[in-house]
């Protein structure tokens, strides 16, 4: 009886473009560039870019991480790490100290340039999220934001550089990548 009932049917594209168009992928990039671009507009006059702000913030919660502890904290690649890091430094507004224990181990500190900038950076910080929250009703921005933390947390580990926020997770990665690959499809 229930093998009978006709399913309910995707609409259509209107044009070829729309298959790519509706595609998460493609619409997660969008607002990606969307949301960077308005977060440019916002901090033109103070200057950045939102992987220095969050480099920035994760360093005044986090301060004396090491460059590797910070690039695991903002799901960053070693060398996109690396190059943020160096860039904050010439600007003054981080300092790389050697580790107390580990001398080779170095040791990142927001300076009171850095701290400054942070708290510069607060007010268009937020007027970037009410910006983007905006296209919502109340209601619909609290789902938005709960379905891409869901979004977040359920591929996390599936990615090469995923947020790491204690060793678990670091121990999961690695059984994950001594078990079978799974075949592409």
């Amino acid at each position: 009886m229930g093998l009978n009932k006709p399913r309910a049917s995707l609409p259509q594209p209107a044009s070829k473009l729309d298959v790519l168009y509706n595609r998460p992928g493609f619409m997660l990039r969008r607002a990606y560039q969307i949301s960077t671009s308005l977060f440019d507009d916002e901090v033109s006059s103070i200057g950045g870019t939102t992987t220095q702000y969050g480099v920035l913030w994760v360093l005044s919660c986090r301060p004396n991480v090491d460059q590797i502890g910070l690039a695991k904290l903002m799901g960053l690649d070693r060398s996109t790490a690396a190059l943020v890091v160096g860039n904050l430094e010439k600007d003054g507004l981080i300092v790389r100290r050697s580790d107390a224990i580990d001398r080779r181990r170095k040791m990142l500190e927001l300076t009171d340039r850095g701290r400054e900038r942070l708290a510069r950076l607060a007010a268009p910080a937020r007027r970037v999220q009410q910006r983007v929250l905006s296209a919502f009703a109340p209601d619909e921005a609290k789902m938005f934001l709960m379905l891409l933390h869901k979004f977040v947390a359920t591929f996390n580990e599936h990615i090469r550089t995923p947020i790491v926020l204690d060793g678990r997770q670091a121990k999961a990665n690695k059984r994950r990548k001594k078990a079978k690959p799974r075949p592409r499809r």
